[in-house]
């Protein structure tokens, strides 16, 4: 999700062998994971109130595209990030971590954001209502619900947002990979959308990201690996980026997100079998992507490290404390508390990266 003017291998294998497959899909034979650098985490949000179970599940982060502070429900801050409880609803954080808002929604799964104005606009794939929540923020005030779509997919899943030639889009993947994407439209105060195109991955996806400057959509097909949909073509059309036959994505394939900086751009995808995270430098054609490498995120101080993560963001420029970018993502074993979201900069993951 680009957005801005962008352990022991012993216990990942017990996760991957004990991972749920999807129907009709076998899983794949397990692979010792690829080589992989341990970056610290830089700070936490607060834990989701969900407690027992598997709660929280995916960030998005916004700042403003000037630098400038924002205003949220009175308080002055550098920058935004949404994260799911999809038990319960979602919530604003501040990149400190605190909580600021809570929107007792329901059962949202995952979050993207797109800026407008002064402020975004936000939608989230909905299993409680089966479709896509949206929601809006102006600039001041809190985050408010703006309208919905309803889908006819069987379970709403993973979702991202986009601009392809200037027009708002919501891709919306359900659970058994059917995809759906929507044009929106912003004008009134009630958000709505349009169904332009849909398709099928082929087994159980989530994650997925667009990136605007391209027309590119990328979905991780969760037993499969990383696909590459150019937008402007026929429905369906797609490139597979890495598969998960050589250990850089170990299943579940989970979390997409992509950031840009002065080298390129760059997908960050979880690899939720083994708590790590893959990245491919994708400026280039289809075909021409070219691997970085695989990191995860260590404990530092009194934040412990990402483990059998989820969902993943990143925002492309300096925000907040962050001045060459950040990455945020889930985490499934905060320990000590229940589920929450860690913090990393992107300047000490791509440090770590390219030693």
């Amino acid at each position: 999700m680009m957005r801005r003017p962008i352990g022991g291998t012993g216990g990942a294998l017990l996760l991957f062998l004990t991972a749920a497959c999807a129907p009709g899909t076998p899983r794949p034979a397990a692979i010792p994971p690829a080589p992989t650098v341990e970056v610290p985490a830089a700070a936490e949000t607060v834990a989701v109130a969900t407690t027992a179970a598997d709660a929280a599940d995916d960030p998005a982060i916004w700042g403003r595209s000037d630098g400038a502070s924002a205003n949220f429900g009175g308080h002055d801050v550098p920058g935004l990030m949404l994260g799911t409880d999809k038990k319960a609803g979602l919530y604003v954080y501040a990149l400190g971590g605190e909580s600021l808002q809570f929107l007792p929604e329901g059962l949202l799964n995952n979050v993207d954001l797109r800026s407008e104005g002064a402020g975004f606009v936000a939608g989230a794939s909905d299993r409680g209502r089966m479709g896509v929540a949206l929601y809006r923020y102006d600039g001041t005030g809190e985050l408010k619900p703006a309208g919905f779509i309803k889908s006819d997919v069987v379970e709403p899943y993973g979702f991202c947002m986009g601009r392809v030639d200037g027009t708002l889009i919501a891709v919306l993947v359900a659970k058994d990979g059917a995809v759906r994407e929507y044009t929106l439209d912003t004008a009134g105060a009630e958000i709505t959308g349009t169904e332009r195109r849909r398709y099928a991955v082929g087994s159980q996806s989530e994650g997925c990201s667009v990136d605007d400057a391209t027309g590119t959509l990328f979905i991780g097909e969760e037993l499969v690996g990383l696909w590459r949909y150019p937008l402007g073509a026929a429905p369906g059309t797609r490139t597979l980026v890495s598969g998960v036959a050589d250990g850089r994505l170990v299943p579940d394939v989970e979390g997409v997100t992509l950031i840009r900086d002065a080298e390129g751009t760059y997908v960050i995808v979880s690899s939720q079998g083994d708590s790590a995270f893959a990245v491919w430098e994708v400026s280039g054609a289809a075909g021409a992507e070219r691997y970085l490498g695989r990191f995860r995120v260590a404990a530092n101080g009194a934040v412990d490290g990402v483990s059998g993560t989820d969902g993943v963001d990143a925002w492309t420029g300096a925000i907040g404390p962050y001045a060459a970018g950040l990455v945020a993502m889930q985490d499934d074993v905060n320990e000590g508390a229940t589920q929450n979201f860690k913090l990393v900069g992107w300047a000490e993951v791509k440090a770590a990266l390219v030693k």
